[in-house]
């Protein structure tokens, strides 16, 4: 008998077109200066503001939805303060 969701081959089937999270994000908490450039950036919603302030004053950037992830660097790319490191 085969569990649900897995096919006959032993994998899990992904739905044609969708995109399996691959990536990973660090967001520096200390350097960010909370411009936000990085939310709207993030093509799948991952990263919001948190609630925390750190040493600056500022609210920092978080990792939201990591399992929605894919590591395309965007938000790394957008960052004019080099807070975040990406992982694929």
């Amino acid at each position: 008998m085969i569990p649900s969701g897995i096919d006959s081959e032993g994998s899990m089937p992904v739905r044609e077109g969708a995109v399996t999270a691959t990536g990973r994000i660090e967001i520096d908490f200390e350097r960010c200066k909370a411009c936000e450039l990085c939310v709207p950036a993030c093509p799948k919603g991952c990263i919001g503001m948190g609630a925390a302030i750190n040493r600056q004053g500022y609210a920092s950037a978080v990792f939201e939805r990591p399992d929605d992830c894919t590591g395309c660097a965007i938000c790394a790319e957008t960052c004019p303060d080099a807070c975040i490191l990406v992982w694929r």
